[in-house]
């Protein structure tokens, strides 16, 4: 069964408080675009997780990979026969874009079809959340305001079909950690489940990525790539998530390769 996990962008990001527990409770709206790495599984003789990676390298040991993890999460929990399995990545990591995340909820999905699991969304979030923060949200994989550490999911009447996203990522690894250490929580200055009333030309005043600024102190090109975007027509541009991605959102599809030579440029549509 072939696959193909798609990349989130954060129509804005606040991080209100610090929890107990060491994580952080966000505020942000998760948009879903067409920018996918491909997955490929079929069931297999043993009972053991295979995988081949193509594309861009995956840092640490295979059995540490995101889909190794939901692999063993429904083999504890159901007994489902070992598989053999092939990611390419196409998503830059690192990005604050939620590739590896999408991976991982996806294999969930695409397990759950195979074995023919009949696991309800509700359920298959539950196991998506046990892989990371950002997860859950891509087992339905539409727009939803997300609060909590990532896990808390909200329907929103809310969508940029119709528009592009170009999303350009300079060549910098942003450690989650480290961003979340230069944020100082506070209240979102705006109610993002109302985005649907916000015009789009107040988004530039209203809408923000707290991790924004801080990361850009120390890789200035970020706002760079941002103000180039918003000179090339860009209706809204920021930062996704704890960065390095930023994204313009567009009319159309902006091809803006030759603005930005060095770094990963790609014009995709909003799902």
């Amino acid at each position: 069964m072939l696959v193909f996990p798609n990349a989130k962008i954060n129509l804005g990001l606040c991080v209100t408080e610090k929890r107990a527990d060491g994580f952080h409770n966000i505020e942000s709206i998760f948009l879903p675009v067409a920018l996918c790495d491909a997955l490929d599984v079929i069931p297999s003789n043993n009972k053991a997780f295979e995988m081949v990676i193509l594309g861009a390298a995956i840092e640490g040991n295979i059995e540490d990979n995101i889909c190794a993890k939901a692999w063993r999460v429904l083999h504890r929990e159901y007994n489902i026969a070992g598989i053999q399995s092939a990611l390419l990545k196409n998503i830059p990591m690192g990005a604050g874009l939620g590739g590896g995340s999408a991976d991982g909820a996806f294999m969930l999905k695409l397990l759950n079809g195979l074995f023919e699991l009949k696991l309800s969304t509700k359920k298959l979030e539950e196991h998506a959340a046990e892989l990371g923060s950002d997860c859950p949200f891509f087992i339905e994989n539409k727009p939803k305001f997300v609060s909590g550490r990532g896990e808390f999911l909200e329907e929103i009447d809310f969508s940029l079909k119709g528009f592009f996203a170009t999303i350009v990522h300079p060549a910098v690894h942003v450690s989650t950690p480290k961003a979340y250490s230069l944020i100082k929580p506070e209240p979102a200055i705006t109610n993002l489940r109302e985005i649907a009333s916000i015009p789009m030309n107040e988004w530039k005043e209203r809408i923000v990525n707290q991790f924004e600024n801080p990361i850009a102190e120390l890789h200035p090109e970020i706002l760079e790539i941002k103000q180039e975007l918003y000179n090339q027509g860009a209706l809204y541009a920021s930062m996704s998530g704890s960065g390095s991605a930023v994204f313009g959102i567009f009319k159309e599809q902006k091809d803006l390769k030759v603005q930005f030579p060095d770094y990963f440029c790609k014009s995709v549509e909003f799902l």
